[in-house]
C-alpha cells in the first residue's frame, strides 16, 4: 500500500466538520488537482474500506484495486477513478456516519465533496449528457408534463412497455424504473388560498411560538411535492391546521437545486438560489419557519446552500428557519402545542429513514411523533433504499440502485406491517418496485392526517 499523506490520528471521536465549498475559485477546477485527490482520498478509503456496503462508489473502487496487477491503487486505470465518481449520489452517509478521518481529522477526507468537486469540473467542461440535463431540470419537465391532456398521455406513456423501451432509447431511463405521475392540478393550484405576497398577516387565528419555533410556517411545496404528488403538500397543511399552526405559500418557488447539485452543475444551483432566496427571506422576516415535506430539498436549504455560500448572510438566514415536518411538531410537542387528539391507531408501521434525513442529524422525529398515536408500533430501517434522486431510473444505474435497496425491500416484504412508509416518497416507490407483493407506500404524514381523522 502507498504512504498516505496527512499522517495522524487512526481515528477521531470529534463531531465531524464540514469545510465551505470552494466552487468559484479557479484553482476548484484544476484537473490535475482533482485527480491528485481523488488518488489520495481513494489510497486512504482503500486502506479502511469502512463503507464497502454503503453505495456502489466503494465497491467498484475496492474490485479495480483487488483486480490490479499491484493489488494498488497504482495499479488501476484512472478511467475508473471517474467511474467511481459517477456512482456517488451525494447521500453524505460516508461522511456522517463511517469515515474515521473527516475533518478536524488531519487526512481531511470529505468524500461526497470531492465527488462533487469531481462532478463539477465535468459539469463545466461541457460533459453533461443531454438526458441528465433533462432529468434534473424538474421545474420545466413538471410544467410541461402538468399541462391538461399532456398529463395524461405522459402518464399513460409511463405505464406503456413500448413506450417505456422507447423512453429507454432516447433518455436512457430504465424501462422498470418506478417514474411519478405528474398532475395539471398541482399542489399549489390546489391550496391557492394559502398564497401570500409575503406580509405577517394570518388572520384572526392566534399565534404560538415557542423558543425554538414561531407557530406559523411557510410550506415550500418542492417541484415533486407540486406537480407528482400533491397530497403532500395537503396533508401536511391540514396537519399543521389541525395544531394551530398557520400554513402560507410563497408567492412563487422554483426548484430547490439538489437535482442540479447532484450533477455538479453549480451554476444552475447558484440561479435558483437567486430566485428562491429574496422570496423565502421576505417571509422568514415577516414572521415565519419554513417546512418542506422532501428532505432532499430541506437539506438544501439547510446544509448544502450554506456550505456553497458562505458569505450569504440571508442563505444563513433562511437555513436557520428551515425545518423538517416532523422535526417542525416534535418541537411543538415538546412545548406542549402539539394535539394528540387521535381518533385512530395505525397498527405496525415499517418506516424507512431516507439518506438525506438521517444526515440532518435531528434524530428521528417522525418515528417519535407517529409514536405518539394510541395502539402504533414503528419498526425503523435505517438503511439506503438505493433511489438517490435520479440515480436509479438511468438504465446504467438500475441494476445497482436494486442491490442497495434489496434488503430495505426485503425488511419491508417481511415485516408483515399494516402499512410501510418513508418521509421520501421516490424512497417509498423505489421499495415498492422491489415488493414480491406489490402495494403502495403511504407517507408519514399522510398517516398521521389518518389517525387525526382529519
Amino acid at each position: 500500500m502507498t504512504e498516505r499523506s496527512g499522517g495522524g490520528r487512526e481515528g477521531s471521536l470529534e463531531a465531524p466538520v464540514r469545510h465551505p465549498i470552494n466552487w468559484r475559485d479557479p484553482a476548484f477546477y484544476d484537473q490535475a488537482a482533482v485527480e491528485a485527490e481523488l488518488y489520495r482520498v481513494f489510497d486512504i478509503c482503500h486502506g479502511c474500506r469502512r463503507c464497502f456496503n454503503l453505495c456502489q462508489s466503494f465497491p467498484t473502487l475496492f474490485e479495480a484495486i483487488d483486480a490490479s496487477s499491484s493489488g494498488e491503487l497504482d495499479g488501476v486505470d484512472r478511467k475508473v477513478f471517474w467511474n467511481v465518481v459517477d456512482h456517488c449520489y451525494l447521500c453524505d452517509m460516508c461522511y456522517m456516519t463511517k469515515c474515521p478521518y473527516v475533518p478536524p481529522h488531519p487526512w481531511n477526507v470529505d468524500f461526497p465533496h470531492l465527488m462533487l468537486r469531481a462532478k463539477a469540473l465535468h459539469a463545466r467542461g461541457g460533459e453533461l449528457r443531454w438526458r441528465d440535463r433533462v432529468l434534473s431540470s424538474t421545474d420545466l419537465v413538471g410544467r410541461l408534463a402538468g399541462i391538461p391532456v399532456v398529463a395524461e398521455v405522459v402518464n399513460a406513456a409511463n405505464r406503456n412497455r413500448s413506450a417505456r423501451h422507447l423512453l429507454e432509447k432516447t433518455l436512457g431511463v430504465h424501462p422498470d424504473a418506478p417514474l411519478p405521475e405528474y398532475h395539471s392540478r398541482s399542489a399549489r393550484r390546489r391550496l391557492h388560498g394559502l398564497r401570500t405576497t409575503g406580509d405577517a398577516a394570518t388572520g384572526a387565528q392566534a399565534v404560538r411560538s415557542t423558543p425554538e419555533t414561531r407557530g406559523r410556517v411557510v410550506l415550500f411545496t418542492t417541484c415533486y411535492g407540486n406537480r407528482n404528488e400533491p397530497e403532500l403538500a395537503e396533508d401536511l397543511a391540514a396537519v399543521f391546521q389541525h395544531n394551530d399552526i398557520p400554513v402560507v405559500l410563497a408567492a412563487e418557488e422554483r426548484c430547490c437545486g439538489m437535482p442540479k447539485l447532484e450533477l455538479g452543475d453549480l451554476e444552475a444551483v447558484a440561479k435558483l438560489k437567486q430566485q428562491n432566496i429574496p422570496q423565502l427571506l421576505r417571509l422568514v422576516e415577516a414572521g415565519y419557519d419554513l417546512v418542506a415535506p422532501i428532505p432532499s430539498c430541506v437539506l438544501m436549504f439547510k446544509q448544502e446552500l450554506p456550505l456553497l455560500f458562505p458569505e450569504d448572510a440571508q442563505v444563513a438566514r433562511i437555513a436557520e428557519h428551515m425545518f423538517d415536518p416532523f422535526e417542525y411538531l416534535m418541537l411543538r410537542h415538546k412545548a406542549g402545542l402539539l394535539r394528540t387528539d387521535f381518533t385512530g391507531h395505525l397498527g405496525t408501521v415499517t418506516y424507512h429513514v431516507p439518506c438525506h434525513l438521517r444526515v440532518q442529524n435531528i434524530g428521528l422525529k417522525t418515528r417519535d411523533v407517529l409514536r405518539l398515536v394510541p395502539g402504533t408500533t414503528i419498526e425503523v430501517i435505517e438503511r439506503c433504499s438505493g433511489h438517490n434522486g435520479t440515480y436509479a431510473v438511468k438504465s446504467e444505474f438500475r441494476a445497482a440502485s436494486v442491490r442497495i435497496g434489496r434488503p430495505v425491500m426485503q425488511r419491508v416484504e417481511s415485516s408483515g406491517a399494516d402499512h410501510y412508509a418513508s418521509d421520501c416518497p421516490m424512497a417509498g416507490h423505489q421499495i415498492e418496485s422491489g415488493l414480491k407483493r406489490s402495494r403502495p407506500p403511504a407517507h408519514p404524514m399522510k398517516l398521521l392526517r389518518m389517525a387525526y381523522g382529519i
